[in-house]
């Protein structure tokens, strides 16, 4: 019982692991593309933006 039980398991661990060798759902290598990389020697300045109200204008809080 315990020898069919460890057949059936082994076998079925091999039948998987031929699955995952010739499986069909290989993807193509793809090729890097030799384009040239772009530097840039300035950097702009960031300009902050506030999304807080004034002080005299608050925003209704629905409560």
């Amino acid at each position: 019982m315990i020898l069919t039980i460890t057949l059936i398991l082994s076998f079925l661990v091999a039948v998987n692991f031929l699955l995952l060798i010739f499986s069909c759902n290989k993807t193509p290598k793809k090729k890097e593309s030799n384009k040239p990389r772009i530097i840039r020697t300035e950097k702009p300045t960031p300009t902050l933006v506030s999304n807080q109200l004034p002080a005299n204008r608050l925003a209704a809080t629905g409560s």
